[in-house]
């Protein structure tokens, strides 16, 4: 008989909360984990863990907290402060994703004799004929998607995860699931900031926890020619062109960085654009080995539109992607995740080259 347990990751919100109860209408034997990963973050707080005991309660499966802080600073707070210290933006919600829901949250569910684990995540697993593998595919919930966000997570849990809302298009839907089955948690307003930063104001968050500081340098175009200061490289990401405080003879964006000399490098916005980039920390999911040039879309990310572009190894550990037409504020430290029509192929990190 199919081992039908698993451990569902709750943040207290709607999305969690429907897949409780999706799954269990479905014959699962479910049980209900919320992490304790950051104190006072706006998915670890009492309302939350109040808020998702409730929901456990109310369908009648069983619900615990694992305190996972220590791991949580040393995978995503630590490498979120790393990338600013290195003139990286980085996208931490992709560094918890593989290293908590589906890195340590998983061994928890081996240890409780869960077969699968789950997520509210808008996502969809499979096993591909085709392929001759499970894969990870975009859901239909159109720009909801959160795919992009999964391209890191190991290929061989992929037959392990369920996403109970990979069939849904809107929002409207789940709250109203929720609301027919008398969810308290119905019209619980969505969580857009990074989770550890509930006031969004990260530069705070910087400079409170980490060795990171206003320092003062030029920015500059990139012949050196000085149009003013800034207070910190930490401010500013690739593509930016709010809050320069400078003025010019066009519009200005942010360029690049020049760390050893504490500049900002300024361009006109014919200099955000690129036609090729190069990504490493590398995660195939659709094959073993990347052979040749290989024809994908690429985002870059999360919100941004999928692009046609031609991959190929460089090296062990790097990708080099060229793109059909040139794309605008390529950042180092996002990611770029590759598609073949709606299945991920895989991903990586773009790194400055």
């Amino acid at each position: 008989m199919e081992n039908k347990k698993v451990l569902l990751g709750m943040s207290g919100g709607v999305d969690s909360s429907v897949s409780a109860l999706l799954l269990k209408q479905k014959g699962y034997d479910v049980i209900g984990a919320t992490l304790e990963l950051f104190a006072g973050s706006s998915c670890c707080n009492i309302n939350t863990y109040i808020d998702a005991k409730n929901v456990c309660n109310s369908i009648g499966i069983p619900h615990f907290t694992f305190d996972y802080k220590k791991e949580f600073k040393q995978y995503v707070i630590d490498d979120f402060i790393n990338c600013y210290k290195n003139q990286k933006t980085p996208n931490p919600c992709i560094e918890c994703n593989k290293y908590m829901k589906f890195g340590i949250m998983y061994e928890k569910a081996k240890e409780l004799g869960c077969n699968f684990i789950a997520t509210g995540h808008y996502a969809k697993t499979e096993y591909s004929e085709k392929y001759g593998r499970w894969i990870l595919k975009k859901s239909n919930a159109g720009r909801k998607d959160q795919s992009y966000v999964l391209w890191n997570i190991p290929k061989e849990l992929i037959k392990h995860i369920l996403f109970p809302l990979s069939d849904f298009e809107s929002k409207d839907e789940i709250r109203a699931i929720a609301s027919q089955n008398k969810l308290k948690v119905a019209n619980k307003p969505d969580s857009e900031d990074i989770c550890f930063i509930p006031d969004g104001n990260y530069k705070k968050f910087l400079e409170t926890n980490s060795n990171i500081k206003p320092k003062v340098g030029n920015i500059v175009l990139k012949d050196g020619t000085i149009l003013g200061k800034h207070n910190g490289l930490y401010n500013y990401t690739i593509g930016q062109r709010k809050g320069l405080g400078i003025s010019y003879k066009a519009p200005l964006f942010v360029i690049g960085f020049n760390k050893e000399k504490n500049e900002l490098i300024v361009g006109e916005e014919s200099e955000i654009y690129k036609s090729e980039m190069y990504v490493n920390n590398i995660n195939l999911l659709l094959v073993d080995e990347l052979n040749g040039q290989v024809k994908v879309k690429v985002k870059t990310r999360y919100s941004s539109k999928d692009e046609e572009a031609v991959i190929e190894l460089c090296d062990r550990d790097l990708i080099k992607v060229k793109f059909e037409n040139p794309v605008a504020r390529i950042t180092p430290g996002q990611s770029a995740v590759f598609y073949i029509d709606d299945i991920v192929f895989g991903g990586g990190k773009i790194i400055e080259i």
